[in-house]
């Protein structure tokens, strides 16, 4: 049976729109497909970006070990540019506060106020969070979640103008290091994938920062033990002369403890003597060599038992407040601020102490502590060997006084005048006179 002519018609005008359905699908289709590849594409090149950017800090890393500065600079730099931010804050923490260590793409007022003081922070703010033991916080809209914030961060928002803003903590074996910060100056919230790459980042930082511990400690190491060779050196090369042990002792403790100047003082049981200085200005130094320590001093703590003194500000300490003249001159013409103080005793017995003394209010570490202990344990050594060395040669004396003496009671049996004189001569010497004599007495 034969087409009619609707049915040709109508079969053409169906074809064509399957044809067209057809067509649609497979434009979809290829969109998808471009869309599927632009993704790809734009993953395979933010991978590329990510790990060229990780193998650039981890090139500065290892061209600057030890050298926190331009890790952290590159970093900044690397992690700003691929999350998209506007600029971005490295802060270290410490006891309860954050201080900048790298600052990228900041607003100049922004920074001025950031490094005018550390951010103290509430327990409800990020950083507070950040300290109680959250990982990463963010904020779409500062605007709005600072209102409540104190007024240093609402100024720090404003002068930045912060709006998106993301926190990542650094953390070595749950010890809170410090925390990495990107801003936004637009709403707009950063990504699961740019929040990742900033944990990256802060996971290069703590390795950074873990490097650079362990080399500084192992240089401190070595200066220490070099120090204490030289000055064992010194103590061996000049036996019973303990001026040069002291000069260097006090060179090393000032040098390794990052100290202004030191001061060696021994005691003799009634009085406190300035035994040797370093880098003492003179005027302080003609009056601690004049004045005894006050009731309030150092001097009198240590004879009261303390062995460590340690003073923040010495400028607002009990012996300055009383005016003592060693505080004052201290302060005064030597503008110390803060002490660390060590006593030298040997079987309880107070031999003298050993202090350094800096400039600023900075209060000396646990490490500068064991160092200064160790110092004043090696000059306790050659105090020691000073009095064993001259209680052997005042023996050595004794001994060859007296058979000298023996000597001339043989050579003269009978005479007695010569063994007379041989006596008040080796007298003389052996107690340091000027001179001597042996006088007889006649009972009448």
């Amino acid at each position: 049976m034969s087409a009619t002519p609707d049915s040709t018609l109508a079969n053409p005008e169906q074809r064509i729109a399957d044809l067209e359905r057809q067509l649609a699908e497979r434009e979809a289709e290829l969109a998808e497909a471009q869309r599927n590849l632009n993704e790809t594409m734009t993953e395979r090149d933010e991978a590329l970006a990510r790990e060229a950017a990780t193998a650039e800090v981890l090139g500065v890393i290892n061209s600057s070990p030890g050298d926190l500065a331009p890790v952290f600079d590159a970093m900044l730099d690397k992690a700003m540019r691929l999350c998209e931010a506007s600029f971005g804050v490295m802060n270290k923490y410490d006891r309860g506060s954050f201080y900048p260590l790298a600052l990228c793409g900041v607003p100049a007022a922004y920074a001025e106020l950031l490094l005018r003081e550390p951010l103290k922070f509430g327990p409800d703010t990020a950083l507070g969070r950040i300290e109680a033991g959250e990982d990463v916080i963010s904020s779409t809209d500062a605007a709005v979640d600072y209102r409540q914030a104190s007024s240093l961060i609402r100024t720090l928002q404003k002068l930045g103008g912060i709006r998106s803003v993301v926190f990542v903590s650094l953390r070595k074996d749950g010890a809170l290091l410090g925390v990495l910060i990107a801003y936004r100056q637009e709403a707009r919230a950063f990504s699961e994938k740019q929040i990742a790459l900033l944990q990256n980042f802060a996971a290069q930082a703590v390795i950074a920062m873990e490097n650079a511990r362990l080399l500084t400690e192992t240089r401190e190491a070595l200066e220490q033990q070099t120090a204490t060779a030289e000055v064992l050196q010194v103590i061996n090369s000049s036996p019973g002369d303990l001026a040069p042990v002291f000069d260097a002792l006090l060179d090393k403790a000032i040098r390794l403890c990052g100290a202004a100047f030191g001061i060696m003082n021994t005691y003799d049981g009634r009085r406190f003597n300035v035994a040797a200085t370093r880098g003492v200005p003179a005027e302080a130094e003609a009056v601690l060599r004049s004045a005894q320590p006050s009731a309030h001093g150092v001097g009198a703590r240590v004879l009261r038992g303390e062995d460590i003194v340690a003073i923040e500000d010495f400028a607002a300490s009990p012996a300055y407040l009383a005016g003592s003249p060693r505080a004052r001159a201290l302060v005064d013409l030597g503008a110390v601020r803060s002490y660390l103080g060590v006593a030298l005793r040997k079987d309880g017995r107070l031999l003298g102490t050993i202090g350094v003394y800096s400039q600023e209010v900075q209060p000396f570490s646990e490490k500068q502590i064991t160092l200064l202990q160790n110092f004043a344990a090696q000059a306790v050594i050659a105090m020691e060997n000073a009095r064993l060395i001259t209680e052997t040669r005042e023996a050595l004396e004794q001994q060859t006084a007296t058979a000298e003496i023996l000597r001339v009671i043989s050579a003269s049996p009978t005479d007695l005048q010569p063994t007379l004189d041989a006596i008040a001569t080796s007298a003389t010497i052996l107690t340091g006179a000027v001179n001597g004599a042996v006088s007889r007495f006649d009972a009448l």
